[in-house]
């Protein structure tokens, strides 16, 4: 289900496992280098890669327009902790966007629960509520770059609304998610408030769901 990322070490250090998601509303489809070696191709705006095993360390990390090498749109370097599970977001706009790492974190899921968390990643919004169409609050005043913790919810088919934080203004209904026991997911809200691509949310299913590490 993984690709391998040096993977002739793997079994001899400890690992942990990330994925990149392309969240930077105004940027092309990128490709994606971690110390000179091609991780990622092509990948679309609100793209996901497959988890990818990775030693812990330090890594150099680039982020071209795919197809191209001369410019990265980001450079930076990042440190992998062991034995850890991450979503790494770029995010942000044109010309100044960045990566950002999301945890995932491996915790115990209550029986027959589902754990569920949001995720701002939209770099012109507000600050926000998630809520049930009857306005019941999951979780409050989630800011630019803020990641709930997880919520225990049960099982089942939901409607989620995005509010502007502390009132009924709806900015984005989320309809028929499917919720399964004993996994974990993220609302990332991505996209513009006001423009073009417009606000949207992303619910993958969390590594920690299957992920062992």
């Amino acid at each position: 289900m993984y690709n391998h990322y040096y993977q002739q070490t793997i079994t001899q250090q400890p690992v942990s496992y990330a994925r990149i998601l392309h969240a930077a509303p105004n940027a092309p489809a990128v490709d994606v280098y971690a110390n000179g070696t091609q991780i990622a191709s092509n990948l679309p705006y609100t793209g996901f890669t497959e988890y990818l095993a990775i030693v812990p360390g330090q890594y150099n990390i680039k982020v071209y327009p795919a197809g191209q090498t001369n410019t990265p749109v980001i450079n930076t370097s990042i440190t992998v902790p062991p034995n850890s599970i991450y979503t790494v977001a770029a995010i942000g706009q044109l010309p100044n966007i960045e990566l950002y790492p999301i945890l995932e974190p491996i915790m115990a899921i209550p029986q027959g629960k589902v754990l569920v968390r949001a995720a701002h990643l939209s770099p012109n919004a507000p600050a926000v509520d998630v809520t049930l169409p009857d306005g019941t609050p999951l979780f409050t005043d989630v800011k630019y770059k803020d990641v709930t913790n997880y919520l225990a919810v049960d099982p089942g088919t939901y409607t989620l609304q995005v509010r502007l934080a502390g009132t009924d203004t709806v900015v984005l209904t989320i309809p028929n998610i499917q919720l399964h026991p004993n996994r974990f997911h993220t609302v990332d809200v991505v996209g513009l408030a006001g423009g073009t691509p417009g606000l949207q949310a992303l619910i993958p299913l969390d590594g920690n769901s299957y992920i062992n590490l």
